[in-house]
């Protein structure tokens, strides 16, 4: 049986030194900012002039950030190891307008009655619909589907 060899705040530790590494090696020395919430650590990257590169298109290169050092925390046997990187607010911005969007879709599914089908979003994103919904007594939000092809669907409840 393996022992962890990373803590909670060990984990925390690393991952906020792992990622400023990389960072480093892009020629980018800045401070980032971590915690954790209870399972996830959270990493905040302040505004800077590679802001574009480091996100990179619809995310794509943030994303592969987040997965290099949460499969290194792995790899350590890190207590914690889902991690969630956030350059610029980019993501609390992205998020807080897929919310207002999923206000709107329940809006629309409380008037026609009818169910909305969303298209196919990740996990993370589903997570902010769901959240966004909560609110909505008379709607449910179900994901639905396999893989890259899982969805939510929002249906007035009768």
């Amino acid at each position: 049986m393996n022992e962890q060899t990373l803590d909670r705040e060990g984990s925390i530790m690393f991952a906020k030194r792992y990622l400023e590494d990389i960072l480093s090696f892009f020629g980018l020395n800045t401070d980032v900012r971590a915690g954790a919430d209870d399972e996830v650590i959270e990493l905040a990257v302040p505004s800077t002039y590679l802001n574009g590169f480091l996100i990179g298109q619809h995310g794509q290169t943030l994303r592969s950030l987040q997965f290099m050092v949460s499969q290194t925390l792995r790899q350590k046997n890190a207590e914690l190891y889902r991690i969630n990187i956030d350059i610029a607010d980019y993501k609390r911005n992205s998020n807080e307008k897929l919310a207002v969007r999923a206000e709107a879709w329940a809006k629309e599914v409380l008037v026609s009655g009818e169910d909305k089908h969303l298209s196919p979003m990740s996990a993370a994103d589903r997570r902010v619909v769901h959240g966004a919904l909560t609110d909505y007594s008379e709607l449910s939000s179900d994901s639905e589907g396999e893989g890259r092809d899982r969805h939510i669907v929002i249906k007035k409840i009768n």
